[in-house]
């Protein structure tokens, strides 16, 4: 099983930017972790990070033929990309959204997702685990579909 892990714009600054909210870790770091938790539980990971919406959306768009589901941080697209939501309900593969921080206890403006609605679940709030969780999620779904 593939699994297509987006990362939205900024996340890539993990580890320095705004620890306090996002952590410690770097986007490095929460590949390799992340890619050691797939193998354990058989999912080959295909990472992609980008700052720009239009190559989210082609990513998006690729996966329809080469992966089984999706795990998406959106980060700030998640509250202003119907290009990135179009795209998620176009490929019609199983997307989990994910965040590190919990959105809903954050600015009010961060609390509306326009990428939610068009997934089968979000997970916000963990940290790491969101992704881990958000995989899990996304695995089991489409195990319980065959």
């Amino acid at each position: 099983m593939k699994i297509l892990i987006v990362n939205g714009p900024n996340i890539n600054l993990l580890g320095t930017r705004e620890p306090e909210i996002y952590g410690t870790l770097t986007l490095d770091s929460i590949v390799e972790k992340l890619s050691a938790y797939a193998g354990d539980i058989g999912v080959e990971p295909e990472f992609f990070q980008s700052n720009i919406e239009g190559e989210i959306v082609d990513k998006i768009q690729w996966a329809r033929d080469f992966c089984d589901g999706i795990v998406i941080n959106p980060a700030a697209y998640t509250h202003t990309s119907v290009a990135i939501r179009d795209a998620i309900s176009a490929v019609k593969l199983p997307a989990v959204e994910v965040h590190i921080s919990n959105i809903h206890q954050r600015e009010e403006f961060r609390r509306h997702s326009f990428i939610a609605p068009v997934c089968i679940g979000q997970i916000a709030g963990f940290g790491f685990d969101s992704y881990k969780l958000g995989l899990e999620a996304v695995v089991d779904y489409i195990k319980s579909k065959k």
